[in-house]
């Protein structure tokens, strides 16, 4: 069993991909903050999350279902799972649900991604695909869990986990996303160093002059 400090919430996997300090500040110094877009993301998230399960002919669909991962160190909550009955199996088939549209990047396949290797984990079937639901364009979108899906999936976990083990914040960048990030008062990206978190930038400064 790993230690409970060791957990990594697979939120944490959406907000490393949108930016590692906004991640930092949610995951390590337990701050958090709603804008419209965090509002708007939680409305859709709570219709899911009702813990509720219901069965409909072959396929049984369950909301708010707990996930974790003893191997990853990975734990947190499926907004809804399927499982489609073949023969005598319940093959389960997780879809993520998203308020906006469709990403550039793969954040939002590596997050599903995350929740059926827990699944996975958990039941000991084989999770070869997932659905991601976009509220904006009301269209599921399948995702295959391939080999190189589970690779950076598996990446992801790790670079976080090496950011909380080292305990401070990484660097401000200051750019578009600072616009629709509701940690920016928290964050205050245009002066990275003028607040003291817990003592941290006074220790990387420290440091920094040691290796000058």
């Amino acid at each position: 069993m790993r230690d409970e400090k060791e957990i990594i919430a697979i939120s944490a996997l959406q907000h490393w991909f949108f930016c590692p300090r906004q991640c930092s500040l949610i995951h390590l110094e337990q701050s958090w903050a709603e804008n419209v877009f965090t509002a708007e993301g939680r409305v859709l998230h709570d219709k899911a999350d009702r813990g509720t399960t219901e069965i409909r002919g072959n396929v049984k669909t369950c909301t708010g279902l707990l996930l974790r991962s003893e191997a990853l160190g990975l734990m947190g909550k499926a907004d809804l799972v399927e499982f489609h009955r073949q023969g005598h199996t319940w093959v389960p088939f997780p879809v993520e649900y998203k308020r906006g549209k469709k990403k550039a990047d793969n954040r939002d396949r590596v997050q599903l991604c995350a929740q059926a290797l827990c699944l996975e984990e958990m039941l000991g079937i084989p999770v070869l695909a997932g659905a991601l639901y976009y509220g904006k364009t009301r269209r599921r979108e399948q995702v295959t869990l391939d080999a190189e899906l589970r690779q950076q999936t598996a990446r992801v976990i790790e670079d976080i986990r090496a950011m909380l083990a080292d305990g401070r914040l990484p660097p401000a960048i200051v750019d578009d996303r600072c616009e629709h990030c509701s940690l920016r008062e928290a964050c205050m990206p245009s002066a990275p160093v003028s607040r003291d978190h817990s003592g941290r930038y006074l220790a990387a400064l420290c440091n920094n002059g040691e290796e000058s």
